[in-house]
């Protein structure tokens, strides 16, 4: 008799998930439904960006082909969402009023916008406790963001910065992470007129030290991007037009300062969406509690994969319940976790969970480049301890007045976390041997030499070595891209199809357009 598993999320972990689960499903072991709040078939969120900005077509952003699964005998319930889990028969419940049996019950439900605590937006802050209703409301508050406000979380979201890019106009980019960033940089390169406020002392700072930072909103600033540090925003202010529509006109901050702008884009992170699990009486903290299986703390008939996904050992939880960590926000990690559940269910033999190393975050810029990954914010004149247990150990390289910048952290001479503004060279290198936990040469300076035009130096390791990993996401390794090249027509398509590679991010396309015209060229 066939398992009943019902999968709650269409986004792209739970794709993925669906895909690992096709042969199972076409053999008849077991019986999947798929529960989705949007209608749309599943698209690449990461790439949202891209597509608002004009870089992608809608067709781009596709992911895989329901059909596919709908033919070896998937169910699909879009426009639909869970309101509730009867935990003790087993039953979810729609908010039409359907009920669908369960044997295993996967949440993919991923992460929604944060909405910040700025006057103007009281109503559209969605309380946590609040009941899951009809898909037009996952998200949403009392009351939907103000016109001209918007959280760059889906298509919709996309097509109004799509339409402010094309027609020029002034967009206000609130929070300096990492997509933030990307935005900006990619809507200012387009021909919108691009202000990015920010908090802190500097852009990405979750990602970057201080100093990296303020060499990128350097860059940034050359690039057209107005960058305005220390920006504690406070309230929103509005125009009516000739309707009496309230539109945004500006955002407030403590100084007195207004940025005016015809769109807001908030990007200040994401939050889980719990309130289902937690309704249900399932353990959260920062997203579900599962632990290395993906398997709930409190059902063992439950699990969760992805964004709402918090992976702990349940032994982790301290005197008061408060368990660290959180959901990684990162489409790899996510995507190895829908790998594991998928063999699970499948076969009912549980893979062991491997650890997810520090990721390398780069970001995705024209002609600025930006690297980094491990801990960065080691203080460089710590002195070494008199014992001779070393610490770590800082190297640092500036040139901001050229955008350039290094930091390297080591312990015991291995590279531990790293930073590399404007230096693409270097970078590449720098994240090779962070990957592979590698010594770094006694003298560092060899590494900077990397991207002297006059380079003659030989290179450390190799950044195209078979086993290098060249997509982050997938774990694809050059090997294997080049594999797939030799296979099949030698195109970044063909990649994608037959490795996955840079259908994550998409940070690595450059390196696999790179490979792959190093293999065009003759020995």
């Amino acid at each position: 008799m066939s398992e009943r598993v019902v999968l709650v999320g269409y986004g792209p972990v739970g794709a993925r998930l669906i895909d690992g689960l096709l042969p199972a499903v076409r053999a008849g072991r077991i019986d999947l439904t798929v529960v989705g709040a949007e209608t749309h078939d599943v698209y690449n969120r990461v790439l949202l960006a891209e597509y608002a900005v004009g870089r992608a077509d809608r067709t781009g952003l596709d992911m895989d082909d329901r059909r596919v699964a709908e033919d070896a005998g998937v169910r699909f319930a879009l426009g639909a969402t869970v309101v509730g889990i009867d935990r003790d028969r087993r039953v979810v419940r729609l908010h039409d009023g359907i009920r669908i049996d369960y044997d295993r019950l996967v949440l993919a439900t991923g992460a929604r916008a944060n909405v910040p605590t700025l006057a103007g937006l009281e109503r559209a802050r969605r309380d946590r406790s609040a009941r899951p209703g009809a898909p037009d409301d996952l998200d949403r508050g009392g009351a939907p963001l103000p016109r001209g406000v918007v959280a760059l979380r889906d298509l919709a979201d996309a097509e109004l910065v799509r339409a402010a890019v094309s027609a020029g106009q002034r967009i206000v980019v609130l929070g300096a992470g990492v997509l933030g960033m990307e935005l900006a940089l990619a809507a200012a390169e387009a021909g919108a007129e691009v202000i990015v406020a920010y908090h802190s002392a500097a852009p990405m700072n979750r990602t970057l030290d201080e100093n990296g930072g303020r060499v990128l909103a350097a860059a940034a600033h050359a690039a057209g991007v107005e960058m305005v540090h220390h920006a504690r925003a406070e309230s929103i202010v509005q125009r009516y037009d000739d309707h009496g529509h309230a539109w945004f006109d500006g955002l407030a901050c403590a100084d007195g300062k207004v940025l005016a702008g015809d769109l807001l884009v908030l990007s200040c992170g994401v939050g889980a969406r719990t309130e289902l699990a937690s309704l249900s009486g399932l353990a959260t903290s920062a997203g579900v509690l599962v632990d290395g299986s993906s398997r709930s703390w409190t059902d063992p008939a439950v699990y969760a994969i992805g964004d709402c996904a918090h992976v702990a050992d349940p032994a982790a939880a301290d005197t008061d319940g408060r368990v660290p960590g959180g959901p990684t926000g990162l489409i790899g990690p996510g995507w190895r976790q829908a790998d594991r559940l998928a063999a699970l269910l499948s076969s009912g033999v549980s893979s062991p969970a491997v650890a997810e190393r520090p990721g390398v975050v780069v970001l995705k810029a024209e002609g600025i480049d930006v690297v980094a990954g491990g801990e960065v914010d080691a203080d460089p004149f710590v002195p070494v301890h008199a014992s001779g247990c070393h610490g770590p150990q800082v190297t640092l390289w500036a040139d901001p007045a050229r955008g350039a910048y290094v930091k390297l952290v080591t312990v015991e001479g291995v590279l531990t976390g790293f930073v590399a503004v404007g230096m693409p060279r270097t970078g590449a290198e720098l994240t090779l041997l962070f990957e592979r936990g590698s010594e770094l040469p006694a003298d560092r300076s060899s590494l900077l030499r990397l991207d002297a035009p006059d380079v003659g130096i030989a290179v450390v390791a190799d950044p195209f070595a078979a086993d290098a990993t060249v997509c982050w996401c997938n774990g694809v390794s050059a090997g294997a891209i080049r594999d797939a090249v030799s296979a099949g027509e030698p195109t970044v398509a063909c990649v994608k199809a037959s490795t996955r590679a840079g259908t994550g991010c998409g940070g690595c396309v450059g390196r696999i357009t790179e490979l792959i015209a190093r293999e065009a060229v003759p020995a």
